[in-house]
């Protein structure tokens, strides 16, 4: 079976300078995938390299096995879904209406059942015909993640989905993709929050400079070597009955007690 997504020695070029440097990674159907990184290490270009978004200066993108150059823009869509980091719309529709603008491909009646679907996986769907920007900053988040869930798409990738979102919320949306995964669809998420990552993952990809600096599951990916040079912090995974957590301070720290980095969206 072909990778959903794939990326050979992918390089870009922004403004004159390099942003992504001989990244190779696949990403298969049944398994949700992290990326992580500082902040400015690639993340978004990453994703945005992998769907076409962006032309790549070196190396190639596939989608299900189909350079994504040769793809027309509904082929594309057909064989991706995309969330973005920004958050805001332009006109405040109803929550319902602006979700099921994922389920294009589908009669508008099919559309509206996707999207109140999606909304009732992540606990939006009471807020069906609420105006998207009446919502709050987390609610909005999760109806705009509903509408990547309605695209149904074989390949889902998100930029981000958990920023702004409360501890509850953010363990609810990776739960969701999660079932996702294991109905087949293969899943990339960029995320900031390494506990998050760890948790939710099966694997973890961690982007430093532009380059991958390290892929594997999260005990891996996320060693104490690869959390000192990447990330600056002096720590490991620790294990719980509730999951793994991130036990680490500041590498530079020179006093102060050790602290758990939970779920959150701001490391």
């Amino acid at each position: 079976m072909s990778a959903a997504l794939a990326l050979d020695g992918a390089g870009v070029m922004l403004g004159g300078r390099p942003v992504l440097a001989g990244v190779d990674l696949e990403i298969h159907p049944g398994e949700v995938v992290g990326v992580v990184g500082p902040n400015g290490a690639g993340k978004t270009t990453l994703l945005r390299a992998a769907l076409g978004l962006i032309k790549l200066s070196d190396g190639v993108a596939r989608l299900a096995g189909r350079e994504v150059t040769a793809l027309t823009e509904a082929e594309r869509a057909s064989l991706a879904g995309y969330l973005p980091q920004e958050r805001r719309a332009a006109w405040n529709l109803p929550a319902w209406r602006v979700a099921a603008l994922g389920a294009w491909r589908v009669a508008p009646s099919e559309a509206r059942t996707a999207a109140l679907a999606a909304m009732a996986e992540l606990g939006v769907a009471a807020l069906a015909e609420r105006g998207i920007n009446d919502m709050s900053g987390g609610e909005r988040a999760r109806t705009l993640i509903a509408r990547l869930l309605a695209t149904g798409a074989p390949l889902l990738a998100a930029d981000e989905p958990a920023a702004g979102l409360d501890p509850a919320a953010a363990l609810l949306v990776m739960d969701v993709f999660r079932q996702r995964a294991d109905k087949g669809a293969a899943v990339i998420v960029t995320l900031h929050d390494l506990t998050l990552a760890a948790r939710a993952c099966d694997r973890v990809a961690v982007m430093s400079g532009g380059r991958l600096a390290a892929v594997g599951v999260a005990a891996e990916a996320l060693s104490p070597a690869v959390l000192a040079e990447v990330f600056a912090l002096e720590g490991a995974l620790a294990n719980t009955d509730a999951g793994p957590v991130l036990a680490a301070r500041a590498r530079s720290a020179k006093a102060g007690p050790d602290f758990a980095v939970g779920t959150r969206s701001d490391l």
